[in-house]
């Protein structure tokens, strides 16, 4: 039997096993939950191997230091595993676009330190989406998609509030965010949802979508924490005294603010977010006197320890529900408790507002799922909730409640009175939760349907490009033109290919040239070139691996440092003898020109104190005294290397670079061994005084061979 190592990736930072702080912040809400259950209930399947969930790293005296620790044990299969990336402070996920190379690269260095590729890696949310769609590129493995909240349809519900789309783009990263959700939706396997509602209503705004392979496999519920609220009276159950104190406390903590508790109680949980609809719920009760007479009403709305010390928007939900209080004088009524243990106290909420013959209230009118109408279902609390999305699924295959216009206050009071008054529909409400929470919603239908649809979509795979670069002994890059090719196909090159053919289990091959990506492509397609590991385009600006030119964004990040190309531009478009290149031989990272022929050394060196007096910084490279190109100032050859070199952890040693001209200088005189050809230009004469270059007897890829076997026979 096949078992998968499976890798999930949500990169937010505040996710731990022991004591999650579920709803500490927006960034702790049931997407955390979702995963802690969903690692662990997948760790129990004997088809699995191994299942980590890769988060980042922080060390923060603001949280705990748990979020510092690289890993967490949580089962002899399944971990936490801490990337680091973006500094070590907390960020909001919002803030952490910027940093997502960082956390890519130092995931495939983690994958290749610890000797072991997943078959399957799994985005959750944009941020995790975006990770996963790269590591799944790279080493070419089966990628899965959970978008769980979508941006364009969060980005309307802020513009139908009143945000300004520049707002949004201020506080959200929204651009981003949409980009990579579309490229997740683009580029997996399959897209799980936890709703058809989801489908429709979340992803079909998506360009990917009709390609887009869904499948609706809803989340489970931990039956060891939400058990139904008779289960503790019955004989053969004991529960531990850690749970009686939970018990003990939440009772105290809600008959605090009551005069009598023992009437039924109306519950609600979740966030202190808007889309809760607390208020309504509030309204519902307060305009009501017969309700007000024969219930009490609770609510959970998050953890809270001083108001005015939270975020803007929590701080106006939160005192416009004291607020309420107070407006309807609900006090001994009302219990807005502050704060509550998602692990051991909430399971007890639901069941004591179960014991008491009251009702969950999920106000939220479009939730994607509403893990808390499962829960309470499966502790026997009858639920009311919105005709639309999640919960109206939710409740018509479970049929343990009212589906309302849930922004109604009318109608919230009336399905409420429908319920508590009514002992025998309350008794059918409550045991259709339990039975179907078990039938539709456990762990182990998820799981089991989960790995259905991974051994459908897992094929064996050919040997991948981050595991091969890992591997290899050494890494052969040759500059292109002038070096391994000339203008017209040479059959001494089939010698070449043939060579780097053979023994592509021990090396890997990279071509470094000036070229840009479209004419690599032509010459590729000219010449009988072996197919590269490798390439470097564009002088340096631009990275890619295998043929398929499967881009280093993290290379991106890195030459982006102090690079300001418009500012170059304007400044050097006044200057004689230079004429701009066509628009194809210009990217993001290289601004071209051609040189009059008149160009001089003075003339190169004005280029210098123009950039000097204006505080650019700025690679300029002259080959020919035909072509000049300015780079960022961490791009060129040489420099794609020393990246290399840093991110597979491969010693300069283990490089042979050849080359011809001046724009391999920096590429040749490094730390590496340098082959120059024999047909090499003039500007390369004075490297035969360096050490570890080797001047070759033989032109183009002759020489190029001559060199690589000159420096393997040496050892």
């Amino acid at each position: 039997m096949k078992q998968f190592y499976i890798q999930l990736y949500s990169p937010h930072g505040l996710i731990r096993y022991e004591n999650p702080e579920i709803g500490r912040d927006n960034d702790t809400g049931g997407q955390v939950k979702y995963l802690l259950e969903l690692v662990e209930a997948l760790s129990r399947k004997e088809s699995v191997r191994k299942v980590d969930l890769f988060t980042r790293k922080i060390t923060d005296k603001r949280v705990s230091p748990d979020y510092s620790k690289d890993i967490e044990v949580i089962n002899d299969k399944a971990r936490i595993v801490r990337i680091p990336c973006g500094g070590k402070t907390y960020r909001k996920k919002e803030t952490l676009w910027n940093y997502m190379e960082e956390f890519v690269d130092n995931t495939i260095r983690f994958n290749n330190e610890q000797d072991d590729i997943p078959d399957i890696v799994h985005g959750h949310y944009a941020d995790g989406g975006y990770i996963a769609v790269e590591i799944s590129k790279f080493f070419e493995i089966k990628l899965i998609s959970t978008g769980h909240s979508l941006g364009r349809k969060k980005k309307e519900h802020l513009l139908e509030e009143g945000m300004s789309e520049k707002r949004i783009e201020e506080v959200y990263n929204m651009e981003n965010r949409i980009n990579a959700e579309e490229a997740a939706i683009r580029n997996a396997e399959l897209v799980i949802t936890s709703t058809q509602h989801e489908i429709d209503q979340q992803y079909k705004g998506y360009e990917g979508f009709e390609q887009a392979n869904f499948k609706v496999i809803p989340p489970g519920t931990n039956q060891d924490l939400f058990y139904p609220f008779y289960r503790q009276e019955m004989p053969s159950f004991d529960i531990s005294i850690e749970q009686e104190q939970v018990l003990y406390k939440i009772n105290r903590e809600i008959d605090r603010f009551l005069f009598d508790s023992n009437k039924p109680l109306i519950l609600s949980i979740g966030r202190p977010d808007a889309r809760k609809n607390f208020s309504t719920i509030i309204e519902a009760y307060g305009n009501d006197e017969e309700l007000k007479s024969m219930a009490n009403l609770a609510i959970f709305a998050g953890v809270r320890k001083d108001i005015s010390l939270m975020p803007e928007d929590e701080q106006n939900i939160l005192t416009s529900l004291l607020l309420l209080m107070d407006k309807y004088d609900l006090y001994g009524k009302l219990a807005i408790p502050k704060k509550n243990d998602p692990m051991l106290e909430i399971p007890e909420i639901y069941r004591i507002a179960a014991r008491k013959k009251g009702v969950f209230v999920n106000a939220n009118p479009g939730e994607n799922f509403g893990l808390t109408t499962v829960e309470a279902a499966a502790c026997g609390l009858p639920v009311i909730a919105s005709p639309y999305g999640g919960p109206k699924e939710i409740l018509t295959k479970c049929e343990n409640g009212k589906l309302v216009n849930v922004n109604s206050p009318e109608e919230i009071a009336k399905a409420i009175k429908e319920i508590i008054t009514n002992n025998k529909t309350w008794e059918t409400y409550s045991a259709n939760g339990i039975k179907g929470v078990n039938k539709y919603y456990s762990w182990e239908a998820h799981t089991d349907t989960y790995l259905e649809e991974i051994k459908k979509i897992n094929k064996t795979h050919q040997i991948n490009i981050g595991r091969r670069l890992y591997d290899s002994k050494i890494y052969i890059i040759s500059d292109l033109d002038g070096t391994l090719i000339d203008e017209e196909p040479q059959r001494e090159l089939d010698e070449f290919t043939e060579w780097i053919e053979e023994n592509k289990d021990r090396f890997a091959f990279g071509i470094a040239t000036g070229r840009n990506k479209r004419l690599t492509l032509e010459a590729m397609g000219k010449h009988n070139l072996p197919d590269p590991d490798i390439v470097i385009c564009s002088a340096g600006s631009k990275l890619y691996y295998t043929n398929d030119f499967l881009e280093d964004l993290g290379y991106n990040k890195n030459i982006s440092y102090q690079w300001k190309r418009e500012k170059i531009f304007d400044v050097m478009k006044h200057l004689p003898k230079l004429e701009l290149q066509e628009e194809d031989a210009q990217s993001k990272f290289k601004l071209s020109y051609y040189v009059e022929d008149d160009f001089t050394s003075d003339d190169y060196a004005m280029i210098h104190k123009l950039l000097d007096d204006n505080k650019l910084k700025a690679n300029v490279l002259l080959t020919d005294n035909k072509l000049l190109d300015f780079l960022p100032i961490r791009a060129s050859k040489g420099n794609a290397i020393k990246y290399l070199a840093h991110k597979w952890k491969m010693p300069y040693n283990n490089f042979i670079t050849a080359g011809n001209g001046g724009n391999d200088i920096d590429m040749l005189k490094g730390k590496a061994r340098g082959i120059v050809v024999s047909n090499y230009s003039p500007e390369l004469e004075f490297l035969k005084k360096s050490k570890g270059i080797y001047f070759a007897e033989n032109p183009f890829s002759v020489g190029v061979l001559e060199g690589i076997k000159h420096y393997l026979d040496k050892g």
